[in-house]
């Protein structure tokens, strides 16, 4: 099961005795590993409360796997179950993961122990063993489509109301993060805390009050560089990219979030022509456009991937920002969109968009 569905999966189908939390996004686990807390010992776990007896924290690069084992055994204190968590279990020995095969295939009915990692060794007996006994929880990263309603719901646990515009720079802000170690959800969720704290009570966080909490140059976001490329401000389009360049944004990061905004434009098009609202951006593109615009990141992904360095990097993507601006500028006049500029045909992907990991 997905991450956002443990609460809904346990109320239609309650606990099991073995779970798998894995995933590359720090956040996501530890929501489940804090929702399948909940449900094994309630409200009450919080308070210091007798289920505090019932309850454990292991490291596999702490324990072994006898203590491991002396745990999920232990009965439970005046509770129907303990609930005994063991985080890293990626660093577990080989040795420990050979004492663990027996729980696994028969793992005791009093006891809901958890294992956390951010990925296994699938080579391994036991990591197979686990992977098919225990009951899954994918952590990894968010789809796109669905993490504005993410950002949504974690900035209403946090208690702040974002604008449009400051979703969507959230949303870019956690695409440029992709890959890193522990995902970007924790970032997030830190970058609205911090919203907040910041916010008057009341007031709606704009893209400015982003800038302010982050910390960067106000309109200097990768957010205001595909503004300045929609309004065809060449100029201010190179400069928010030189900016950006400068302070360390990778380059990667940069065409990944133009990419992404594309792919947006393009969906909200669809939803014009069928009737629905779209975006009223969506009607500066051509569906030539938006093809070409990917064409384009394409060809740009091969070329930053290929090994570029330094002013290379810079040239590629000023040659990207470039283009967009140029043929958008044709697509406003009515006429026909230019093609990829010489060299950047990416042959055999036409009208696809590239994928970024």
């Amino acid at each position: 099961m997905k991450a956002l569905e443990v609460e809904t999966t346990l109320k239609q189908h309650g606990l099991a005795p073995l779970y798998l939390v894995m995933g590359e996004e720090d956040c996501l686990r530890d929501q489940a590993v804090a929702a399948l807390k909940a449900a094994v010992l309630g409200d009450s776990s919080t308070d210091g409360g007798m289920d505090a007896f019932n309850y454990d924290v292991l490291y596999g690069d702490e324990s072994d796997g006898s203590e491991i084992l002396a745990r999920a055994g232990q009965a439970p204190v005046f509770a129907a179950r303990r609930y005994v968590v063991v985080k890293s279990a990626e660093k577990l020995s080989a040795k420990d993961g050979e004492a663990l095969m027996p729980y696994v295939k028969e793992p005791g009915e009093t006891t809901t122990l958890v294992f956390v990692a951010p990925k296994l060794d699938k080579r391994l007996k036991f990591s197979k063993e686990l992977m098919e006994r225990a009951v899954s929880v994918d952590c990894s990263s968010i789809p796109d489509m669905q993490l504005s309603a993410w950002i949504r719901a974690e900035s209403g646990r946090a208690g702040v109301r974002l604008s449009e515009e400051a979703a969507g720079a959230l949303s870019h802000f956690a695409l440029s993060l992709k890959g890193e170690e522990g995902g970007s959800l924790n970032r997030l969720r830190r970058e609205l805390e911090k919203l907040a704290s910041y916010v008057p009570s009341g007031k709606t966080a704009g893209l400015q009050d982003i800038e302010a909490v982050r910390g960067g140059e106000s309109g200097a976001s990768v957010f205001d560089l595909a503004k300045a490329i929609a309004e065809r401000r060449e100029g201010r389009a190179l400069w928010i990219l030189a900016r950006n360049l400068e302070a360390g944004e990778d380059a990667l990061r940069i065409l990944g979030a133009l990419a992404w905004q594309f792919r947006q434009i393009w969906k909200a098009k669809e939803q014009r022509r069928f009737g629905g609202p779209g975006a009223d951006v969506s009607g500066l593109f051509t569906d030539r456009d938006l093809g070409t615009a990917l064409q384009l990141f394409a060809a740009a992904d091969a070329k930053l991937k290929g090994g570029v360095a330094g002013s290379s990097k810079r040239m590629v993507l000023e040659t990207v920002v470039l283009s967009l601006c140029r043929f958008k500028r044709d697509g406003a006049r009515g006429t026909q969109a230019r093609g990829p500029a010489p060299g950047t045909q990416n042959s055999g992907r036409k009208g696809t968009s590239p994928h970024y990991s």
